[in-house]
């Protein structure tokens, strides 16, 4: 059945006569809520005529009147579809990464309720850039987050006596619109919620390498049933961002790193006892930074910029995250990192997770969770000197002191216990030890080639080239044939061998006019993910002014 066939419905068919009845009872008259609002005589005289009405909605919506002058602190997510009481959908979402975050936003609530503040809750929905990938809709997902960016923070100033702004977002455009958002809200207390990770699947494929389903059927590399099973198992639980490394999972890697979520909150499973605790501690660390005073001018400051960097490289974070970080940092008001900046935090900070796609074992990101995700990437770049200790985070202590208390923490220990139980995975495999990382031979995450095309630089994630395409000194260094293309899906069916002229081992796939100056620079993980999971793509090279997804491999140039 086509995707745009609906159904007839012949009791639908007249849908005049269907507007005959008319459900009763109708109600025209309410006394409205009991009790009293708490004005003063000061705030009658000389508060603005919307303090005051909100107060009257806050009764109308059914907040104990008496109560309407607490503390007022915003909820804003990125939530989306709608789900029955059992959890089973009465509409999808746009993706799993925001499918459970009205569980995230209940537990903050409560936690701020429990506190004696107020919680209101907003809402501005995220697209998923796995659904757009080769559609029109891709030319959408970058102007999102700037979009998006300025929904939420209009939101926050819509309600004007807040005094402290949470944020719970998941995905590759919502969590950086958000922290964007939050940056700009110096003078308040602002706190992230990552919105976690979905499950790893037993029986299907992961939800990197299943979008290459349509390339390798195409060369026969597997058949019509086996494509069908493992797509269906692939998202193998119902909220979370993807089990990779991309833009999603990097973005939470950032909000931590730059001290704007709670110690370990990033890559958590979404849904679970452990996820849904980390937005009522988030909760309570908002309400607790606004009896300090301490606002997101505390927090993000040239110190954190330099601790998210740092992470990124140490992860093998997304290239995307250097578009959004930069964005991040603007709205805060801080120096926006250059070229140099990251060329030289590449040079200094060994790549320290082994996660997919980066390999060499490519481990899911709940993995590396349960293997201490953040805190126990910078315990290792702490002992190497590479982090500002002296930043400031949510918990309204320093980087230093929350290291201090990971290190002998019964959370770390624990978590650790139950990766190598459940999988029989040794933590330290995952997250490596610097000396287990340079005996594997892994590479820093990113470089930043420089030449006729690019004269003003480029970005490559280098640490995710397969190493049998690199020279005895670790470089790609070829001589190929130009393809080029200006619409993706010519390279696509090219390279699925749907032309007279396909793409070859040997080839470079040059992709133009695809940039801020064409068509939006959009992602292109249709191509690059074809490339990365057909037998011979390693051997064929990608250059374009294109955005790559955080999850492309492959000698991709752009």
């Amino acid at each position: 059945m086509s995707p745009h066939h609906i159904p007839n419905n012949s009791e639908n068919d007249d849908l005049l006569a269907a507007a005959d009845h008319v459900p009763e009872p109708i109600i025209v008259h309410s006394p409205g809520p009991e009790g009293r609002l708490p004005f003063d005589d000061a705030m009658l005289r000389y508060d603005p005529s919307g303090h005051l009405f909100g107060m009257s909605q806050d009764a109308g919506m059914g907040w104990t009147p008496e109560e309407t002058r607490r503390p007022q602190f915003v909820i804003l997510s990125t939530m989306g579809g709608l789900r029955d009481p059992e959890g089973k959908p009465i509409a999808l979402g746009y993706h799993t990464g925001h499918f459970e975050l009205n569980e995230a936003v209940a537990e903050a609530a409560w936690g701020i309720r429990n506190l004696g503040g107020i919680p209101y809750a907003g809402y501005c929905s995220d697209p998923c850039d796995g659904r757009t990938q080769g559609t029109v809709g891709m030319f959408d997902s970058l102007p999102y987050r700037n979009d998006a960016a300025i929904v939420f923070r209009r939101l926050a100033r819509s309600i004007p006596n807040a005094v402290g702004v949470l944020g719970i977002a998941t995905c590759d455009k919502g969590l950086p619109a958000m922290m964007m958002a939050l940056a700009g809200l110096k003078d308040l207390p602002v706190v992230i919620v990552p919105g976690g990770v979905m499950l790893p699947t037993t029986r299907g494929e992961d939800t990197a390498k299943v979008q290459s389903i349509g390339a390798r059927y195409a060369h026969g590399d597997i058949t019509l049933e086996t494509a069908q099973e493992v797509a269906c198992h692939t998202c193998a639980s119902p909220g979370g961002g993807c089990q990779f490394l991309g833009t999603a999972a990097t973005s939470q890697v950032i909000a931590e790193a730059l001290g704007l979520a709670l110690p370990h909150s990033a890559l958590a499973p979404s849904g679970q006892p452990i996820w849904r605790d980390i937005a009522r501690r988030s909760a309570q660390a908002l309400v607790h930074l606004a009896k300090k005073g301490l606002t997101g001018r505390h927090i993000l400051t040239e110190a954190a910029a330099h601790n998210a960097m740092v992470l990124h490289a140490a992860f093998g974070g997304s290239t995307n995250l250097i578009l959004h970080l930069p964005a991040v940092l603007y709205e805060a008001g801080l120096p926006r990192p250059s070229l140099e900046d990251w060329e030289r935090v590449n040079r200094q900070v060994p790549r320290l997770v082994d996660v997919l796609p980066n390999g060499p074992k490519n481990y899911p990101t709940l993995y590396v969770y349960l293997a201490g995700g953040v805190p126990e990437v910078m315990l290792h770049l702490r002992n190497l000197g590479l982090l500002r200790l002296d930043a400031v985070t949510v918990t309204g202590h320093s980087l230093e002191k929350v290291l201090r208390w990971w290190e002998n923490s019964p959370r770390r220990r624990r978590l650790r216990e139950v990766l190598y139980e459940e999988t029989g995975v040794d933590p330290d495999q995952v997250i490596l030890p610097p000396g287990r990382a340079r005996e594997l031979g892994i590479t820093a995450t990113s470089c930043f080639p420089r030449g006729n095309l690019a004269p003003g630089g480029s970005v490559v994630k280098s640490t995710a080239i397969d190493p049998q395409v690199l020279d005895k000194n670790g470089v790609f260094d070829r001589t190929l044939q130009a393809r080029v293309f200006v619409r993706e899906k010519d390279a696509v069916a090219s390279i699925k061998g749907q032309t007279a002229n396909p793409v070859r081992p040997g080839d470079v796939v040059v992709l133009i006019g695809r940039g801020p100056m064409g068509s939006g620079m959009e992602e292109t993980y249709q191509l690059t993910s074809a490339l990365r999971y057909l037998p011979w793509g390693r051997e064929v090279a990608v250059v374009t002014d294109a955005r790559f997804s955080g999850v492309s491999t492959g000698a991709c140039i752009g």
